[in-house]
């Protein structure tokens, strides 16, 4: 292709020998990490039509040089002197390779300027654009001035002003010494308070990451309009690599992550013994649970975990998504702590959240209508059809070694428990099943799609991220993750009416917990309104009353519907299937996907190849609620 640009003269000069070395490494297709002595860098994570620039001046801590570290390709300076030769020998390589290339000067002005008295509220904030007059470079200030229109930074919105090029020295003389096409962005520091110059930390990570995805918007403009590169979306310009600071902060992480099991940590241990005493006192007074002793030195963990530096990520997406779940860890390890006390069930509310009135609606409607379908719930031990602990694990193996068969990493373990109350539940890679465990034989493969198909698989397929990040969970994975699992269970043919039922019951019993009744209240409403019978509403009421009354079990229901939703609306399942993530993290599971940074599943759930299974996805795609699925 053919440069609509000069050759820069610089790209066969003679250079240092650190340099040569860089342009080696790019003609090469390497990445380029160079530190310099004076405190900048140089990264290229690989070779792009363009280079975001930050000239420091001896200025600390700006936001302007976190969203040019931001990029995929970048150089911070102190000096514009120091910038110059470096700029001309790279992207005169860059130039020549690609035919096009673009500089993109990121900078913020000494004060923030209120540039109007009548806003009603806070008067908007100052971003100034400049380019050079070559046409890809006025499109590529264009699309940084649209992208910069933002809402999302909230408190101030932004007031896009285009000024002569002239009119800054810097950009100017990049520029001009250069002879590189250029687009320069200048905004307000609204993210420093006025008078003693403090950060409002919130406002600041808004403001680095929407100016961030603008430029994104702007380099691929320009892309677009030199026809450098073939292009989907702006997005595909990010960084195909995390630096070391993001695997350090990941391995941090998930030690604390890994330093308690939630769910074991309030789980009673005498589930069977507190039935009977329940049964004794006639089902009028609380039965006493018991629990595992704590084997985590909470205040320790929460030591570790705020110690865990972020600001190195130079990556707004990965630095957010790691914040939510330190923020998570914080709440989980708070809600452990209170365990048999009234300060747990707020915890758990904090995290789990209410019972919306929308997500109860559902619940009574669907208790109301299979009423007339219902059995009581309760497993009896003689009946032919009724599968154990020993025969589940057996099933269990069968399906892991299938797994195994696809992909030799799938070494997952199932283990019998004494200390758990009948059923299955996941721990990191492990499933384990209570040695009380009864269920009819017809529903065991459907709960084995549910715990190894998706809660197993996803842990995995998240290992095999990269990230532990992804295996562990992202914050507020739950809802989405137990969605999937139900949704598995009908994908694998095996949603009947009572296990139906027993997903709305949960939600209604946990709208009574939350409004402070008594589990004796509970259950008996369990038995007496809905027809449940004493055994079901027993664990039932113990799962929503354990360690103080936890709110889990309502988000079952709520992430199916939340999937249920996603995919009528035309979502895609294979992001879920990449790791343990929420709905609301979908966009940017595509995002890092677009960039490189994760990979397609390395398995995908075998239930997607039941006989009826495409059948029954496209049923969800046209629209289905989960009373239709009981009768599809």
């Amino acid at each position: 292709m053919t440069s609509p640009y000069r050759k820069h003269p610089a790209a066969t000069a003679s250079h240092p020998q650190w340099l040569e070395e860089i342009l080696a490494c790019i003609r090469t297709d390497k990445s380029v990490r160079k530190d310099f002595d004076t405190g900048g860098r140089l990264h290229i994570d690989r070779p792009l039509p363009f280079l975001s620039v930050h000239i420091g001046r001896g200025r600390e801590d700006l936001a302007a040089r976190d969203i040019a570290a931001a990029n995929a390709s970048y150089l911070i300076v102190d000096e514009l002197d120091e910038a110059l030769p470096i700029i001309a020998a790279v992207g005169g390589v860059l130039n020549e390779r690609f035919g096009a290339f673009l500089l993109l000067d990121i900078d913020e002005f000494e004060h923030d300027t209120l540039t109007t008295d009548d806003a009603p509220y806070l008067p908007p904030f100052e971003i100034g654009i400049a380019s050079t007059d070559d046409p890809a470079a006025r499109k590529a200030g264009t699309a940084l001035a649209e992208g910069t229109d933002i809402r999302q930074v909230k408190f101030r919105t932004p007031h896009v002003d285009l000024f002569d090029l002239k009119a800054d020295a810097q950009a100017a003389t990049l520029a001009a010494q250069t002879g590189f096409p250029l687009v320069a962005v200048r905004f307000a520091p609204i993210y420093r308070q006025p008078e003693s110059g403090n950060t409002y930390p919130d406002l600041r990570e808004r403001l680095v990451a929407n100016i961030f995805d603008a430029g994104l918007k702007a380099f691929a403009a320009f892309v677009g309009a030199t026809q450098s590169l073939k292009l989907t979306t702006h997005r595909a310009l990010g960084r195909k690599a995390f630096v070391d600071a993001v695997s350090r902060a990941d391995r941090s992480i998930d030690d604390v992550a890994s330093s308690f099991d939630f769910l074991l940590a309030v789980t009673p241990i005498n589930t069977d013994a507190a039935w009977q005493e329940f049964k004794a006192g006639k089902f009028k007074q609380e039965p006493h649970f018991l629990y595992r002793p704590l084997s985590v030195q909470v205040e320790a963990e929460k030591r570790k975990l705020f110690s865990v530096a972020f600001d190195r990520f130079e990556d707004p997406i990965l630095y957010h998504l790691y914040r939510e779940k330190q923020q998570e860890l914080d709440l989980q390890l708070s809600l452990i702590s209170a365990r048999e006390t009234s300060r747990f069930v707020e915890y758990g509310r904090a995290l789990y959240g209410p019972v919306e009135p929308s997500l109860y609606r559902m619940a009574t409607d669907i208790l109301v209508k299979t009423a007339a379908l219902a059995d009581d719930g309760d497993d009896i031990e003689s009946d032919p059809q009724t599968a154990d602990c020993h025969e589940v694990e057996a099933a269990a193996r069968t399906m892991i070694a299938g797994y195994q068969r696809h992909y030799p990493g799938f070494t997952a373990e199932v283990e019998l428990r004494d200390d758990l109350p009948s059923g299955m539940l996941v721990s990191g890679e492990r499933l384990l099943i209570s040695r009380q465990t009864l269920m009819p034989k017809a529903r065991v493969h459907a709960l084995l799609s549910h715990e190894i198909g998706v809660h197993l698989l996803t842990y995995f397929n998240g290992s095999a991220q990269g990230l532990r990040l992804f295996r562990s969970g992202l914050a507020g994975y739950e809802g989405m993750q137990e969605g999937l699992a139900v949704f598995s269970e009908y994908m694998a043919g095996g949603m009947t009416v009572g296990r139906l039922r027993l997903l709305a019951a949960r939600v209604v019993a946990c709208s009574a917990m939350l409004e402070g009744r008594p589990l004796t209240e509970t259950y008996g409403m369990l038995v007496n309104e809905h027809g449940f019978g004493p055994v079901a509403a027993f664990h039932l009421t113990m799962r929503l009353y354990r360690g103080g009354g936890l709110a889990k079990d309502a988000i079952y229901l709520r992430g199916l519907l939340e999937l249920l939703s996603h995919l009528k609306s035309g979502g895609a399942l294979d992001p879920f299937w990449m790791g343990k993530i929420s709905a609301a993290h979908f966009r940017v599971m595509q995002e890092l996907s677009l960039r490189g940074l994760l990979k397609a599943p390395v398995v995908r759930p075998a239930f997607l190849t039941h006989p009826q299974a495409q059948v029954r996805l496209d049923k969800a795609r046209a629209g289905l609620t989960p009373l239709d699925m009981i009768i599809s």
